[in-house]
């Protein structure tokens, strides 16, 4: 794991995936970048669903952020700094993006890169009932998920699954409370994982699922619990 923004880093390029890079952007956006577009699932709150990308931007917005169409804001940023707009992912946050945790792994047949963005003031936990609302709340942790190889559909799906409830057991393990009743929460109300495949044939194998018990989601699954422990833990030092 390493924290490659905090100091004067400005740029990350991925050691084990050549031509996957993370930049950060004028102190307004973390940008990853893949010099092939990648097959994507995800929750993003701009290109959100299946689709196709290349660019993944992940916004900072100040914690009064109260936009009413935060797909159009985001449309309106990636239009201005020149990302292709059929073909970026965006995502926001409240979080330091400085303190953005980035882990590479190689695992069975792949290798994997996660990136993720840590804020908690909004914590929650599914399942409690809760005043409800339609605006975009700041707080939010996002993860992003790098997966140079084949995976099949379900088991993309999978790997968004296997993220989420590897969310979940960092901030168990952190003691992360939603404030509504003190139980301990798990995600926030505004999360957003994206699961983003390069469909690589070159390990020679497609992997059909992406359970915690499977190779590649029991990797994929350490690094996002590791990453997003990583940005929790600090989200307060300097």
């Amino acid at each position: 794991m390493s924290q490659p923004f905090r100091g004067e880093g400005e740029l990350y390029c991925a050691k084990l995936w050549p031509g996957l890079d993370i930049r950060f952007v004028d102190g307004d956006h973390l940008l990853a970048r893949s010099d092939r577009v990648l097959e994507t699932v995800s929750s993003a709150v701009y290109g959100g669903g299946r689709g196709k990308a290349d660019h993944f931007v992940n916004r900072k917005v100040p914690l009064s952020y109260n936009e009413d169409d935060p797909v159009l804001d985001l449309a309106a940023i990636i239009g201005r700094s020149g990302y292709p707009a059929h073909a970026t992912v965006g995502l926001l946050t409240a979080a330091k993006l400085t303190h953005a945790s980035v882990i590479e792994a190689s695992g069975d047949r792949f290798n994997a890169l996660c990136i993720s963005t840590a804020g908690i003031g909004n914590a929650a936990r599914a399942g409690v009932e809760r005043p409800v609302f339609s605006a975009y709340a700041a707080g939010t942790i996002n993860t992003l998920v790098f997966i140079d190889g084949q995976l099949s559909e379900a088991a993309m799906v999978g790997a968004l699954m296997t993220a989420t409830e590897a969310k979940a057991a960092a901030l168990q393990d952190l003691d992360v409370k939603d404030p509504l009743d003190g139980r301990l929460a798990t995600g926030t109300t505004t999360d957003s994982v994206v699961i983003a495949v390069s469909q690589s044939e070159r390990f020679e194998a497609c992997h059909a699922y992406c359970g915690a018990a499977t190779s590649i989601g029991n990797l994929l699954g350490r690094m996002v619990y590791e990453s997003v422990h990583e940005s929790v833990r600090t989200r307060n030092e300097k």
